[in-house]
């Protein structure tokens, strides 16, 4: 019974890994916008299959591996094959090592995660920027900013580095990321601010087509890195020992 009650999530997460798969045909095509919209359609049914698994007790090993390995094709290898498409290709073998990052990280982030999940009980933090997070970061740069005259080239080029190397370095961190908000009654009147702040840039980003997608993003990397690097001055290394594990990851939606 048990069996049959994963297919449903499972399914969920292989829609996701077909969503990553075309994305990188249309991204071979030159559809950077499509390919960045398809990893996004990507990312909600990675949210789907969590909150499915959760709401009919369907969690299990085979998900949480599945669902990783789905994730580093939608989130890892999509986003890292835009960026050599878009901007690296220029850059020969250097531009093929660099475009590898994200991929590469996604990787041992993923790894990790496998092996310290221990229960499928929702969880506050993430240990290390969530891969989709990272995909989301890269992709709505390349779709929605990049080129588009917002700003010169020369900076426009040189945040393609930046986010590159960020958004990687803080994939394979120890940073603790805030996990996505949960829309029920109990995590709203816990968490109100929190909730609210979600909910008006998803709307936001619906208004602007997606342009503001990116500036939440790195607030969201830059406020973690930012948070933790407080922490460290304020209890030094050690306090970092004495995080709450019951804290940190979960098996889903967005890991």
């Amino acid at each position: 019974m048990k069996i049959t009650r994963s297919i449903a999530p499972n399914l969920f997460t292989l829609v996701n890994l077909f969503m990553g798969f075309s994305s990188i045909i249309a991204i071979s095509n030159g559809e950077i916008l499509r390919g960045a919209i398809l990893i996004i359609i990507g990312g909600l049914f990675d949210v789907i299959d969590g909150v499915t698994a959760r709401l009919i007790k369907a969690s299990s090993q085979l998900g949480i591996e599945l669902d990783s390995l789905c994730d580093l094709i939608t989130f890892g290898a999509a986003p890292s094959y835009m960026l050599y498409r878009t901007y690296f290709f220029q850059l020969n073998e250097i531009g093929i090592l660099l475009a590898s990052l994200p991929v590469l990280s996604g990787a041992i982030r993923l790894a990790r995660f496998n092996t310290q999940v221990s229960n499928f009980e929702d969880k506050k933090f993430f240990r290390g920027l969530p891969i989709p997070a990272s995909a989301f970061t890269i992709i709505s740069y390349l779709a929605f900013i990049y080129n588009k005259q917002y700003l010169g080239v020369e900076i426009e080029q040189l945040l393609i580095y930046f986010i590159t190397i960020i958004s990687s370095s803080a994939m394979i961190s120890d940073i603790k990321y805030e996990n996505i908000p949960r829309y029920s009654l109990k995590y709203i009147k816990q968490f109100p601010v929190k909730f609210s702040i979600f909910n008006i840039a998803i709307i936001l980003c619906i208004i602007t087509s997606g342009i503001a997608l990116f500036p939440f993003m790195l607030f969201y990397i830059i406020f973690g890195a930012v948070r933790h690097f407080i922490f460290w001055l304020l209890w030094k290394p050690e306090a970092a020992d004495d995080v709450d594990e019951s804290d940190l990851e979960e098996p889903g939606p967005f890991n």
